[in-house]
């Protein structure tokens, strides 16, 4: 009996004491991002005289030299934008006419042109400066910032396309004369999140990295690329000195987004949903990958992480916007361009089937 009673009072006890804390399960990882599509995939265009666009040409013979721009092989363009570079800033501001230019823009840069490429559904812009017109940037700005603006707006309207702000002024850049010009566009083509204005497209260029047009690109991610108040839609991160790998090229689209902390003034983080990365089509005297071998392309190799960076201070959504590619036609004086046979269905075309690239560009993510 006090066997039993002791086994009973045994088995009470163990049922009325406090259970044991049960293990607190593992917190769970966060779930990635996912991917975003491609938007943007463009290329800026030198014509056939080295960026100058100084000669009319007729529609027969742009198609002739240009064709895998509008056709990949299936019918369908390899790119969903057309930047037709340059215009001298100087030349707009006074509305020259001269022998290469008509009403401040190059004579090449006709609304022919134009309208082969936006008839396909691939947006234009005009990209004003360049290396070679920094000089005329400087002078512009200090001479009269919102007639440049004006008149920029007016030429926007009139060809039906955006502007692309290319001021490669590395030291002491003129940005109360940048802002001038920026406010005098908007105020006549003010920003549209939906795209559907091609007037109102208004983007700027910044180096590959940080770590060169410093400057600017800290006014730039401050105060005109924020997602909670935009004034500008995108900044294109530009090519190198020389073509990179996917890797290097990750490195410097990376500085963008995480911005420069330990720099005086601080360079503030960009949202990638404000970033095209860009590449290069040809480069040396001869056709690279990007426009020949999308297998091998750098585009291809950097196509997730485009798609897929995180944020990193700035922004919600993952991925850049998408590439451009540097340069369509002849950029150059030295080596040879993407004029047939070094066109580019094979590269930036299959690059655009494989990413699925929409043609025309939808409305673009804005966080």
């Amino acid at each position: 009996m006090r066997r039993s009673l002791a086994a009973l009072l045994l088995v009470l006890a163990t049922a009325t004491a406090a259970p044991a804390a049960a293990a607190t399960p593992p917190r769970p990882e966060p779930a990635p991002l996912a991917a975003s599509p491609v938007q943007v995939y463009g290329a800026w265009h030198c014509g056939n005289d080295y960026c100058t666009w100084a000669t009319p040409r007729t529609v027969a013979e742009f198609d002739a030299q240009n064709h895998w721009i509008v056709d990949r092989g299936d019918g369908r363009p390899s790119v969903n934008l057309v930047v037709l570079s340059f215009v001298d800033p100087l030349d707009l501001l006074h509305a020259t006419t001269d022998a290469t230019t008509l009403d401040g823009v190059p004579r090449g840069m006709t609304a022919e042109i134009v309208q082969y490429l936006t008839a396909r559904g691939i947006r234009v812009m005009l990209s004003l400066g360049g290396i070679t017109y920094t000089d005329a940037w400087d002078a512009a700005l200090t001479e009269n910032p919102t007639l440049l603006g004006q008149r920029a707006a007016a030429v926007a309207t009139r060809l039906g396309v955006g502007i692309e702000i290319d001021y490669e002024q590395n030291t002491g850049p003129n940005l109360a004369g940048l802002q001038s010009f920026i406010d005098a566009y908007r105020a006549v083509h003010p920003y549209d999140a939906t795209g559907a204005r091609p007037e109102a497209r208004l983007t700027i260029d910044v180096a590959a990295g940080d770590r060169w047009l410093i400057d600017l690109n800290r006014k730039a991610t401050a105060d005109w690329l924020r997602t909670d108040r935009p004034v500008l839609d995108y900044a294109n991160a530009m090519v190198p000195a020389r073509p990179a790998s996917a890797s290097t090229s990750q490195a410097s689209w990376q500085e963008h987004l995480d911005g420069k902390a330990q720099y005086s003034p601080p360079v503030p983080p960009l949202a990638p949903a404000k970033l095209t990365g860009s590449v290069y089509l040809a480069y040396g005297g001869r056709p690279l990958p990007e426009c020949v071998d999308y297998a091998t392309s750098v585009q291809k190799a950097a196509a997730p992480y485009v798609r897929g960076v995180a944020p990193n201070g700035a922004g919600s959504t993952p991925g850049l916007l998408g590439f451009m590619f540097w340069a369509a036609e002849r950029p150059s004086t030295r080596g040879i361009g993407t004029v047939p046979p070094n066109t580019c269905e094979r590269g930036a075309g299959a690059g655009a089937s494989a990413l699925a690239v929409p043609v025309p560009m939808p409305a673009l993510r804005q966080s």
